[in-house]
C-alpha cells in the first residue's frame, strides 16, 4: 500500500469538534450530532466529509497513549466562513505535503492500516510526521463504517526527514 504524495493549499472546513481521548471515544456521538445538521452548511465544496484529528502542537507521538487529549472533528469543506451555522466551528487545515493512503473495509480494520502507515511505511520512508492536523476524507466510495467495501482517504502530514 503505497501512498500518493500530495502538496495541498489550505482548506476551510465547518463542522463540530470536541476534545477527547482514545479511552473516552465519543466519535459516534460527534458524527451523529454533525450528520443531523450537516445540510445546514450551505457553501460546501463537494459532498465529501472530513474526520480530522488535531493533536497538541509539538506532541511526541511516542508518548501518545489512551489518555492523551486531542481534538476530533466531523466536518465538510467550504468555500468560505461567511455562513457558519449556529453551534458549529470553523478550522483551516494547513496546506503542505501529505501522504494519502486509501483504507478499504470496515472501521474495525482501520487499526491494521494505521499500523502499516506509522510502524512500517513512515519509518522506512524519507519522511517524518509534520506538526499539522491528520484527517480522513470520506468521499463517494465511503458506504459507512461497517461496509466491507467502504473506502476512505487517510491524509498524513509529512515533511522531508532532515
Amino acid at each position: 500500500m503505497q501512498p500518493e504524495l500530495l502538496e495541498i493549499e489550505p482548506r476551510k472546513i465547518i463542522g463540530k469538534c470536541l476534545t477527547t481521548t482514545l479511552s473516552f471515544d465519543d466519535t459516534a456521538a460527534l458524527w451523529k450530532d454533525f450528520m443531523s445538521r450537516h445540510k445546514e452548511v450551505k457553501n460546501r465544496i463537494d459532498s465529501g466529509f472530513y474526520s480530522m484529528q488535531v493533536y497538541p502542537f509539538g506532541m511526541n507521538f511516542e508518548r501518545f497513549d489512551r489518555e492523551t487529549e486531542f481534538q476530533r472533528w466531523a466536518a465538510v469543506e467550504v468555500t468560505s466562513f461567511d455562513l457558519v451555522p449556529e453551534g458549529m466551528q470553523t478550522k483551516t487545515i494547513a496546506g503542505g505535503l501529505y501522504a494519502v493512503f486509501t483504507h478499504v473495509g470496515p472501521v474495525k480494520k482501520f487499526v491494521e492500516t494505521s499500523h502499516y502507515i506509522f510502524d512500517t511505511w513512515l519509518p522506512q520512508s524519507d519522511y517524518k510526521l509534520d506538526d499539522r492536523a491528520h484527517f480522513e476524507r470520506l468521499g463517494a466510495k465511503y458506504y459507512g463504517p461497517e461496509h466491507p467495501e467502504s473506502e476512505e482517504e487517510i491524509w498524513v502530514p509529512i515533511s522531508i526527514r532532515s
